[in-house]
């Protein structure tokens, strides 16, 4: 600026550089953002070392999980009203005893199956307390919401059904799931996905928390169908198969292993086990339901003592509930029969195969449209087919059926159940597997991975209010 004045030069000069106390300023927000962030990223356990290539070394990359801190009212206090069912169904406390596994087995045999085995009387629908428990061992817990991958909501879905399923109206039956999901709404957790990275555990079938859709205008809860439920990813022992979100997980055994080495020599001992019988069948008939062919089935085995056994279970037996006689007379067949039950799949599923016995089952909706993250897509390489529709027009014999499979393809069928059996497990909460992946560890990464699969579709799009994530849940249908 030639011919300026000195002054003039100066006040040019003052305004063209910022002044030295906002540069200070800028550099502490700067260097407190950066500790900030990395002391995040440490608390999780994760440091987010970089490596040559530029990609994260933290272990836990794609895999945290933020669980809600719920108030006790929605898990911890359902459980301490377990003897809240003695006028309507059996006390319910030593079944939560031990983390959910329930009270520890005394064999009175040969000392297999015990509590000090990782054997216990597990009752079939104690998911929600074993699940929530496993949870809290969970190597990728995050304390910071958002940076989490999905989130877990711990609600005892499964025991409110018990607590006001028989002789209360349907507001009552409703109030804990409405509670619940106007909780959860007013959490910022929520704010971000409009809850569709939330998912929870419900220990029974869809059906029990879909009163609306069922036939039954009085069976169960809305849990699935209110807003704030809805919107939620959902683990169930069965799919309703025809609402998205739901994903089935296995029915608890009575196995909680403790270590690598207990799986592996469980696997071991029924690999070794004399196959006895052909086949055999453990359950009760239904007289009162004509559809049902458990008493077809009951009579072919019957028919063929020299290739059948079964363990009866008519109403006031107590063999069923013995898990060691369960056990024991699976151990000793090569198949195992699997018509539906009061739904399309049942527990004994689950704890045939963990016997190593090959499931045989009447109806495609019991195993082969369910459980994708568990069982194989052909279905032939684990289990046998035959058709409810055959056996109700005795049109089959399931005998004749069996022993036409060659040996050497039942002794392949039979190695595939074996080595599927560690993750149709539930390890015991208080411990910790190192190698082998339970129901719980292969649950969890199909949840997160459906997250993930919305997150990054809702980012091709580019556009947040088209952002549904329908991804979430459709995943089981092919």
């Amino acid at each position: 600026m030639k011919g300026a004045p000195a002054d003039q030069k100066t006040a040019v000069s003052a305004s063209a550089v910022p002044p030295l106390r906002l540069i200070v300023v800028l550099v502490l927000v700067v260097w407190i953002s950066v500790l900030y962030y990395l002391f995040t990223v440490m608390a999780d356990g994760g440091a987010a070392q970089l490596v040559a290539d530029g990609r994260s070394a933290d272990p836990c990359r794609g895999r945290y999980i933020y669980v809600h801190d719920l108030p006790p009212r929605f898990n911890a206090d359902i459980l301490r009203d377990c003897r809240k069912t003695n006028d309507h169904w059996p006390d319910m406390c030593d079944f939560v005893s031990n983390a959910g596994l329930g009270l520890p087995l005394a064999d009175p045999l040969d000392s297999v199956f015990t509590g000090e085995n990782g054997w216990y009387g597990t009752h079939q629908f104690a998911l929600d307390a074993i699940f929530h428990n496993r949870m809290k061992q969970y190597e990728c817990l995050t304390n910071h919401s958002a940076v989490a991958d999905a989130v877990f909501v711990p609600f005892y879905a499964g025991f409110d059904f018990v607590r006001y399923h028989w002789g209360y109206e349907n507001a009552t039956r409703d109030a804990a799931s409405v509670d619940l999901a106007q909780w959860l709404m007013g959490q910022p957790e929520w704010k971000r996905a409009g809850g569709r990275d939330h998912f929870l555990v419900a220990g029974r079938t869809a059906w029990d928390f879909r009163r609306s859709n069922n036939v039954s205008p009085n069976w169960g809860t809305d849990l699935l169908l209110m807003p704030g439920g809805r919107e939620m990813s959902v683990l169930v022992l069965e799919c309703s198969l025809v609402h998205e979100r739901e994903y089935s997980v296995p029915y608890p055994t009575y196995f909680h292993p403790r270590s690598d080495a207990e799986v592996r020599r469980w696997q071991d001992r029924v690999r070794g086990a004399e196959r006895r019988w052909l086949m055999a069948f453990v359950g009760a008939p239904r007289p009162d339901s004509p559809m049902n062919i458990r008493e077809k089935i009951i009579a072919q085995c019957e028919a063929a003592p020299g290739d059948c056994t079964q363990l009866g279970c008519a109403f006031g037996s107590s063999q069923c509930h013995s898990p060691d006689k369960i056990m024991r007379l699976f151990q000793k067949a090569t198949f195992c029969l699997q018509p539906p039950g009061d739904s399309y799949t049942r527990r004994s599923v689950f704890d045939s195969m963990v016997a190593g016995c090959i499931p045989v089952f009447f109806n495609r909706v019991s195993a082969h449209l369910q459980y994708k993250w568990y069982l194989p897509e052909y279905h032939a390489k684990y289990s046998v087919f035959i058709r409810e529709e055959d056996v109700r027009a005795r049109n089959v014999s399931i005998r004749a059926v069996l022993r036409a499979i060659p040996p050497e393809t039942v002794e392949r069928m039979r190695e595939e159940v074996i080595g599927m059996i560690p993750r149709l497990l539930y390890a015991d909460p208080r411990s910790r597997l190192e190698s082998v992946r339970d129901a719980f560890d292969v649950a969890v990464e199909g949840i997160i991975g459906k997250v993930a699969a919305a997150r990054a579709s809702a980012s091709r799009s580019h556009n947040h209010d088209s952002w549904p994530w329908r991804g979430l849940g459709s995943g089981w249908k092919k």
